[in-house]
Parts: structure tokens; C-alpha cells; sequence
């Protein structure tokens, strides 16, 4: 299991990740979710020069092991979750060797990235899992996400999560 002493790192995706991405794509943990690799592959590399969406790669201890984007759903025309509050922030994570699915990176990297993107100054962050992907609802729900709704949109039918900055805040009001 994953213990608080890790720390992950966060770099821009270059030409030479693509074919890790790729591969990780054809797993069966995250082919399930994602389309098809050749197609997200030409996204990814698409939105290597864009403003609205930010491909990273996460590393621990110098090694790739995931796939995260981080964007802004204001800075696409017609974006479905262009109603969440301005300046929300949604990502989506991969872990890409299967055998470090499930055993609790993912949750730690997205409490990780949420807290940069909060000191950065996002009021939100969203994510939207499948509603059928119950492990990385809870992984979501372990880094501090909760259900604010279901949707259906041209990325399907999703159960939309949101984690507020104001959120621990809330909680230290009664002390």
C-alpha cells in the first residue's frame, strides 16, 4: 500500500511519453474506460500546445507511473461542466502499470495535485468516473471528492465529483 511518505512529481507530456501513454492505454484497467489508444493519443499530442488542457505525467522516484490532465472547462465552447463555479479545475487520472492500480496511488496523487492546484488558487476541482468504474470512485472519495451529481454528455454518462478548497476551512469553523 501507499504510505504519506510518498511524493509525486508532475511534468509536461513531450513527444517521447506518447508511446508510454499509448501502451498504458491498451492495459485492460484502463482500456476499459478511455477510447480508443491511437485516438487519445492524437488528443493527447493536441493538447500538448493547448491553453485549456494540461497533459502531465506523474512520476515517483523518477519513474512514469501515471497519466493525469488537468483543465479548464471555461476555456472550451459548449464544455458540459462549464456551469461548475469559475476558475473549477477537472482532471483526469490513469495509473499506468497495473500493478500499481489499486493499491492506493491514485488517491494520494490526486490529494497531492488538488492541494498544488488550491494553493494556485482553484475554488474547485472536479473528476468524472463512469459511474460503473467503482474502484476510482473510491480512490476519488479517499481524496476527498464527493458525488455532486450525474451526468450525460459527449464523454457519456459520468457521476460528477467535486472537491471544494473551502472545504477544510468549513470543517475547523466549530473548533
Amino acid at each position: 500500500m501507499v504510505t504519506q511518505q510518498h511524493s509525486y512529481d508532475f511534468r509536461p507530456v513531450t513527444e517521447k511519453d506518447l508511446p508510454l501513454i499509448a501502451r498504458w492505454l491498451r492495459e485492460p484497467h484502463i482500456a476499459e474506460w478511455w477510447d480508443d489508444p491511437d485516438k487519445e493519443i492524437a488528443e493527447i499530442r493536441e493538447h500538448m500546445d493547448s491553453v485549456s488542457v494540461e497533459p502531465l505525467i506523474v512520476e515517483l522516484d523518477g519513474r512514469p507511473i501515471a497519466y493525469l490532465q488537468s483543465y479548464d472547462p471555461h476555456l472550451e465552447d459548449d464544455h458540459p461542466y462549464a456551469d461548475q463555479p469559475f476558475g473549477t479545475l477537472g482532471v483526469d487520472l490513469s495509473i499506468g502499470p497495473p500493478e500499481l492500480a489499486g493499491v492506493g496511488h491514485g488517491s494520494a496523487i490526486l490529494s497531492q495535485f488538488v492541494e498544488e492546484l488550491f494553493e494556485e488558487g482553484a475554488p474547485r476541482v472536479i473528476i468524472d468516473p463512469h459511474p460503473d468504474n467503482a474502484r476510482a470512485i473510491r480512490a476519488y472519495e479517499k481524496a476527498g471528492f464527493r458525488p455532486i451529481g450525474r451526468r450525460h454528455s459527449q464523454y457519456g454518462d459520468v457521476v460528477l465529483m467535486a472537491v471544494d478548497a473551502d472545504e477544510d476551512d468549513d470543517e475547523n469553523l466549530g473548533d
